[in-house]
């Protein structure tokens, strides 16, 4: 093993601890607090969906023999630069998502104070129907194509790769849109609290690790198609660590100490007090 090849395995794991550790302070301080006031279900919720797709395709780019052909096909025989521990990681994403979520959704079930914020947002459900018709719509179109399962295929025609990139688009959707709720609402609020900073200071180091690793595993191949075949990872790493900054900057510069106003953990669109008024 090259030290660059030894780098990308030490960075791999670390990213995947740092990340998967910024899982663990939002739900832990949700459970100290005994409520969720401050935040808002979204960002989980839009979470679980995206970080299905991600372990989905992940999980083809490692283990499918026909997707790798078809991968090597479109981009001159190289191999995808999805590691086990990008699996490993989309995995406990979910999970943990999943729980964070129920403590949203299911308040009673953790003892929980109901706040404004376990609502969904309209914008968000949105989000999550129309990825889900889209990737619905591309299979239709891979089923409808002779080549579909030809390992060869990959450099025309639809074939089941598409499929699977379909897939892991959803997840860069998600990485786009899903801290936006929570900005909003910090701004809203004039404070962070509620919202864990752990959790984003873990996230910012994961994507820089994250991004280290597939720039040194495409040096490695001599070909930086290892970045264009895999823009979800790229990008994931990329948008996570703006809005990282964003965070950042709210919660040192913009609102430090601030305790916050009364109505936080609105929804994206101020659903809340639309519905405080319609009760008034």
């Amino acid at each position: 093993m090259s030290l660059l090849e030894f780098l990308s395995s030490v960075f791999g794991w670390i990213y995947f601890i740092c990340w998967s550790l910024s899982f663990y302070p939002q739900s832990m301080l949700n459970f100290s607090r005994k409520s969720t006031s401050g935040t808002t279900v979204d960002f989980p919720l839009i979470n679980c969906l995206g970080f299905l797709s991600y372990a989905i395709s992940n999980y083809a780019f490692y283990y499918s023999p026909l997707i790798r052909a078809q991968y090597a096909s479109r981009y001159h025989g190289l191999t995808p630069t999805v590691q086990f521990n990008d699996i490993t990681f989309a995995l406990h994403g979910l999970l943990l998502s999943i729980i964070t979520t129920s403590q949203y959704l299911s308040p009673r079930l953790w003892s929980f104070t109901p706040s404004k914020g376990n609502k969904p947002s309209r914008f968000i459900l949105g989000i999550i129907l129309g990825c889900i018709v889209g990737v619905i719509f591309v299979i239709f179109i891979v089923l409808s194509s002779p080549e579909r399962s030809d390992p060869s295929g990959g450099g025309h025609g639809w074939v089941w790769l598409d499929a699977i990139y379909a897939i892991s688009y959803v997840k860069l959707i998600v990485t786009l849109i899903k801290y936006t709720p929570q900005v909003l609402v910090n701004y809203r609020n004039k404070s962070t609290k509620g919202w864990s900073i752990v959790q984003i200071l873990l996230d910012f180091t994961g994507g820089v690790l994250s991004i280290g690793q597939q720039g040194i595993d495409s040096w490695l191949q001599g070909d930086w198609s290892g970045i264009t075949g895999n823009p979800v990872k790229f990008a994931l790493g990329n948008v996570s660590m703006m809005y990282d900054a964003v965070f950042i900057t709210q919660h040192y510069v913009l609102y430090k100490g601030a305790d916050g106003k009364d109505g936080e953990g609105e929804g994206l669109l101020g659903e809340g007090r639309d519905e405080e008024r319609r009760i008034e």
